[in-house]
Parts: C-alpha cells; sequence; structure tokens
C-alpha cells in the first residue's frame, strides 16, 4: 500500500535564506511521528505543506486516494458565537457522517474529550480548552492522518495526558510537532528532526525520543570526524596547491579539481554544522537572607470571576463582569466553590480558590507549582508578588525582597523595535555590572543585526520568549517567578533554560506544562486540585496520584468538597494510591465519573428506538420505516460504545 503522504525534494524559502531544501518525508499506516528542530527551521511550514495548506517553491507531496488527513494549527480559533455543539455539528455536517449516527458520534467525541456543556461558547473558551475542541473537531471525519501543531502549548497537565492516549490508543497516523519531551516519549514511535546540520536536512530515528537522542548523537560524532578527516585532507592540498603546481598534465590538473572541490565541501560542512546556542545566564542577588516568604494559614478567593481564570471543569475562560460576560460564565457545571458575583441581599460573594496554605520559599528552593485550570496557580504568583492580599491568614516577606516575573501573557509592546525592546534607552545594556553593545545582546539570544530594527509584532512566539528572557537576566533577583516559560522554545533553548535554573542561587517558583522540566529543576511540588486542597509532594507524579485520589474520594462519598472543609496536606497524609501505580488518569476518572449517567441516557435512547421500530404506524409505512430503523442502528452503536468504554474504564479502576 502506497504512503498516505509522500513529499519529495520540498523546498520552501520566505525572504532571501530558505526554510528548507530538497527535503522528503512520508507517512506510511500508523506511524507516530513527533517532529522537532530549532526555532524558525521550518517545522509549521512543513506541517502546514504536509496538510495541503501551504504550496511548496518546489518539490512534490502525494497523498494516497480517498486518504483524509486533519490539520490542528497552533492557534485553535472559533466564530464568536458558536456553541461547542455547533462546532461539532458542523464538524460532521462537513463530513458527511449519516445524519441518524450524528448525535451518537458527538456525544461520544465530546464525552471523550471531557466537555461538561456542549453549549459553552466555544469562542469563550480558555485555550487548552479550545485546544481540545479543534482536535475533538479534527477527529470527526476519522482521519488516517493527524498533524497537529504544538498542541501541547495551551494543554494544561491533565489536557496533555488527554492527548497522550488519545495518540496511543488510536489507529490514525499522526506528525505532531512538539518540544514536551516526555510528550514525545510516550507518544512517538519515529522521532524527525528538520535541521540543516544534516546532509538531508532532516534526521529520521525509528523509535522514541531517547532512542533518537542515541542515534543523533552517534550521527554527530560520525559527521564530527568525517569533517574533521576532511579537514586535514583539506589542508594538505592547500599545502600542495601554495607549491604553484602547474596544471599541465591531466593527473595535476584533476588533482587541483579534488582539492577545489573538497575545499568547498569543508566550507560547506563548516556552514551547516556551525551551530548558535542561546545565552541565558539569571542574575542573582547577593542577599544572605535564607527566609524569603512566609506563607500561614493563607487562604486566597476571587471576585466571581477573574479574568482569563480558567472556569474549573468547564474550561470556560471568563472575562470580567463589566464586560457583561457573567451569562458566559455560568453556562456548565460549576464546583460548588463557585459563587454568584452576587448573592439574593445583594451582598458581593466569591470563590474561595484554597484556605490553610502553610508554606516557606526559602533561598535556593525549587518550587514547582501544578494544578488545572483554574486552580489559582497565576493567583497564587500574584500573592507572592503582593498584587493581591490574602483573604485569611498573613504572607510575610523579607525586607527589600526582589521577584523577577515571567507572564505566560507574554506582554510585550508591539510597536517597538527588536533594539529598542532590548535596550530601552541608547544602544547597549549593563550586565553583570558590565556595558554590553545592543547587537552583541541580540546576538547571545540569536537575533541577528539586521533584525534590530523590525518590529517586536514580526517575531514568532519562541523569539518573543527569547527577548522576554533577555529583558528579565537584567534584573537581579531574589525570587524568579517563571509562569509557563517554555512555550514556544525549542529543545536546545529549553536545556539551556535547565540548566540555568538548576545553577541559579536564589528561589524559584515555576509554573509549566512540561513535566520533563518540571521534574529535573523541581526540588518540592506545591500541588493545587482546584477544590480548596493544597499539597507539598516530592514529584509530579506524588501529585497526579494525589488528584486521582481526590477525584475517587469525591465520586465515593457521591457530594463534592466544599471550601469550608479545604485543607493542606503534605506528602506523608496521601491516600493509600499514592506511590502506587496509577490506573485512572486525572482526565480518566472524571471520565468514569460521568458515564453511567451517560449510559442510562443511552439506554433511554435505544429502548425508545426499539419502541419505534415496533410501532405498527411506523411498520407500514416503508420510508418512516427505514428511518426509524437507521436511528435504531445508530442508538445501539453509541450504546455498545459505552459500554464497551465503562468497561474498560471499570477495569483500569479495579
Amino acid at each position: 500500500m502506497p504512503p498516505i503522504l509522500n513529499a519529495q525534494s520540498i523546498t520552501k524559502q520566505f525572504g532571501a535564506k530558505p526554510l528548507f531544501q530538497n527535503i522528503s518525508l512520508t507517512v506510511e499506516e500508523g506511524d507516530r511521528i513527533g517532529l522537532i528542530g530549532p526555532n524558525g527551521a521550518g517545522k509549521s511550514t512543513l506541517l502546514a505543506i504536509l496538510a495541503g495548506q501551504v504550496e511548496p517553491d518546489s518539490g512534490e507531496l502525494a497523498v494516497r486516494k480517498r486518504a483524509r488527513a486533519a490539520y490542528v494549527p497552533q492557534d485553535s480559533r472559533f466564530a464568536p458565537g458558536l456553541s461547542v455543539r455547533q462546532v461539532l455539528e458542523a464538524a460532521l455536517a462537513a463530513a458527511h457522517v449519516n445524519e441518524s449516527e450524528r448525535e451518537g458520534r458527538l456525544r461520544e467525541l465530546s464525552g471523550r474529550a471531557g466537555f461538561a456543556d456542549l453549549n459553552a461558547e466555544a469562542a469563550a473558551l480558555s485555550g487548552g480548552w479550545r485546544k481540545r475542541l479543534a482536535i475533538t473537531e479534527a477527529l470527526v471525519c476519522e482521519p488516517e492522518v493527524m498533524l497537529l501543531d504544538e498542541p501541547t502549548n495551551h494543554l494544561d497537565l491533565a489536557g496533555i495526558e488527554w492527548l497522550e492516549e488519545l495518540l496511543t490508543s488510536s489507529s490514525f497516523a499522526a506528525v505532531t510537532v512538539s518540544h514536551d519531551r516526555y510528550f514525545l516519549e510516550s507518544t512517538s514511535s519515529q522521532i524527525v528532526e528538520l535541521n540543516r546540520i544534516f546532509a538531508d536536512g532532516l534526521f529520521r530515528v525509528k523509535g522514541n525520543f531517547s532512542r533518537f537522542l542515541e542515534e543523533k548523537q552517534a550521527y554527530l560524532e560520525s559527521q564530527n570526524r568525517q569533517q574533521e578527516s576532511l579537514r586535514n585532507q583539506v589542508r594538505t592540498e592547500i599545502e600542495w596547491l601554495r607549491r604553484g603546481p602547474k596544471a599541465r598534465t591531466t593527473k595535476s590538473k584533476a588533482r587541483i579539481d579534488t582539492a577545489n572541490a573538497m575545499i568547498g565541501q569543508l566550507a560547506e560542512m563548516n556552514a551547516r554544522t556551525a551551530v548558535s546556542m542561546v545565552g541565558i545566564d539569571f542574575d542573582a542577588s547577593l542577599r544572605k537572607t535564607k527566609r524569603l516568604v512566609e506563607f500561614k494559614d493563607v487562604a486566597c478567593d476571587v471576585p466571581s470571576f477573574e479574568d482569563g481564570e480558567d472556569f474549573y471543569g468547564t474550561g470556560l475562560e471568563v472575562s470580567h463582569p463589566s464586560r457583561n460576560n457573567k451569562d458566559a460564565a455560568r453556562v456548565g457545571h460549576p464546583s460548588p466553590n463557585i459563587l454568584d458575583e452576587k448573592s439574593p441581599n445583594g451582598e458581593k460573594r466569591s470563590r474561595r480558590l484554597f484556605s490553610g496554605l502553610n508554606f516557606i520559599l526559602t533561598a535556593g528552593m525549587k518550587v514547582g507549582l501544578v494544578g488545572p485550570n483554574g486552580s489559582g496557580k497565576t493567583t497564587l504568583l500574584r500573592l507572592l508578588r503582593g498584587e493581591i492580599e490574602p483573604a485569611q491568614g498573613s504572607i510575610r516577606r523579607a525586607e527589600a525582597l526582589r521577584l523577577v516575573y515571567f507572564s505566560q501573557m507574554r506582554e510585550l509592546d508591539e510597536s517597538l523595535t527588536l533594539r529598542r525592546a532590548l535596550a530601552p534607552e541608547g544602544d547597549g545594556i549593563t550586565y553583570q555590572g558590565r556595558p554590553v553593545h545592543v547587537a552583541s545582546w541580540a546576538a547571545r539570544f540569536l537575533f541577528t543585526s539586521e533584525q534590530l530594527n523590525q518590529p517586536v509584532r514580526n517575531l514568532s512566539g519562541g523569539e518573543r520568549a527569547r527577548v522576554l528572557i533577555a529583558k528579565l537576566m537584567l534584573e537581579p533577583a531574589d525570587v524568579l517567578l517563571l509562569d509557563e516559560p517554555t512555550n514556544d522554545l525549542d529543545i536546545p533553548t529549553l536545556e539551556i533554560l535547565e540548566e540555568n535554573l538548576l545553577d541559579f542561587p536564589g528561589a524559584l517558583v515555576l509554573v509549566t506544562h512540561d513535566r520533563y522540566l518540571l521534574n529535573r529543576v523541581s526540588s518540592t511540588v506545591l500541588g493545587l486540585d482546584g477544590r480548596g486542597h493544597t499539597g507539598r509532594f516530592a514529584d509530579y507524579g506524588q501529585w497526579e496520584d494525589w488528584i486521582v485520589g481526590q477525584e475517587a474520594e469525591q465520586n465515593n462519598s457521591g457530594r463534592t468538597l466544599s471550601a469550608s472543609s479545604a485543607s493542606t496536606v503534605s506528602a506523608t497524609s496521601l491516600p493509600p494510591q499514592a506511590g502506587g501505580k496509577k490506573k485512572l488518569s486525572y482526565l480518566e476518572a472524571r471520565e468514569f465519573a460521568a458515564i453511567e449517567v451517560r449510559v442510562e441516557v443511552s439506554d433511554a435512547r435505544l429502548a425508545a428506538a426499539h419502541e419505534r421500530v415496533e410501532s405498527p404506524e411506523i411498520a407500514t409505512n416503508a420510508a418512516a420505516l427505514q428511518e426509524a430503523l437507521l436511528e435504531l442502528d445508530a442508538a445501539q452503536h453509541e450504546n455498545d460504545a459505552l459500554y464497551a468504554r465503562w468497561a474498560e474504564l471499570t477495569e483500569k479502576a479495579e
């Protein structure tokens, strides 16, 4: 059988410099390809070419006859006013799914994706839930291949687990652009790196990410040996040429031609293998204070809903009530901890994020802050910065504490040029007491001198992140507060960031969905569960087990934990399953809690379909009977799928 996708000798160029030249890539049945490479290598462009969204400058893309490809770009946007149901219904209609089967397919797909309310407005969802919806929308056509561009950038940790399970359990092939190393390790059967350092423009290895790293290291060592051998040969030939040989004989002429060819080959190899690395080095203060921030019995409330807060359990990104979006905020199935803006007597009410938090941040401590969307991670960073005050308890900060904050919103004045963004005044900056010219400072972050006069709005996501890191490095810090710093950064830059954070002598509080970075850098994990509880754990896996235990406890008791009973737990007071093998993921536990109700609804629908087929009025009407039989078939299909899924989840839960 021919490949699903077959790209041969593809070249794409923007401006004077080509992104890639004459590269070839095939996608076969069952391939799960992780596509990686440095920022600017052209990964997103290559993916768009494979999806048929962008035409290559040269080369050819062949798509197997009748093969269906689904493409999910980085930015998932939906028209205002459309509900989740309407988005999926439009996708089902576009995929020409039989009308009688659409409702069953819609409920199955949305249930697996974790959508609690199909009437929620798609455009009002948070970035992570919009990404889930975009992926679910793409699944409607039952594709042979899925093309996903940075899907983990907007997903929280539970969302990443959902996507991992989807990719590993599905039969379709997948090509995924990602820099999340744990995600690549668990979901990829092949890794392809798009990088000019490779002779063919890309390097493909069958196996997971660990296997790829081994093969790449061996390849680069072999290439270095070849380069060194060629360098020695060229040195010998140059010495011979300097003696002024006369090209009178055929032998001499051939050797001169060979020498020139070798010089050209070495120059091309040197240019191709020259690698620039980002110079990240956060500047720490030299203060001797041990205790930097102390939380004592801290509780935090948020009035109604904060801008951008993810609506726990629905994925809604809620706007401030002053923008008349209160109704949008209330759709879905909120936790009982979420209260209307005003009570019946007109008093302002609030939502409790957590309470009873006791925590001391000391110099040198590396804290990973984790929790579901809307559980209060960014709000806790605001408490640390002193932007807001706690509802209860106290926060004590060391005198003249210097905090440096990296916001996930990536706030940059887009009207500025890169020069002014890096050096607001003059043509230089002062770093660690030394003057540095702006061109040299820009080069440290892989910007060319030609880019200095370009506006910031033209920069990619990874380039913007590097600008912000460059600005933060100019501020000596006692505490680094980093809110999702890894989005859009390539793997080499992530590795440099990791090393610098490990070497940073001050305190660090890190919010990230990159589990590899979290586990490598964090010495302590401070976890939130979204229901008012907090806990301190040794690593991310221990927090994840605790979350599953919280879900199981809630399901067994038949009630939701209220804010008034919120407490702080430690790793020593975890439920029995902590530290053991996790059987149900966080998202699966939520699906398991709701699936019995879905089965009951499906049973009722199936019974009604049977009654309709057996009705005498229907039996004597051929057209109505045909329609009723189709409805019965769709109801039976949905019912069988739900029972199979129920059995699967039950087996994992036992």
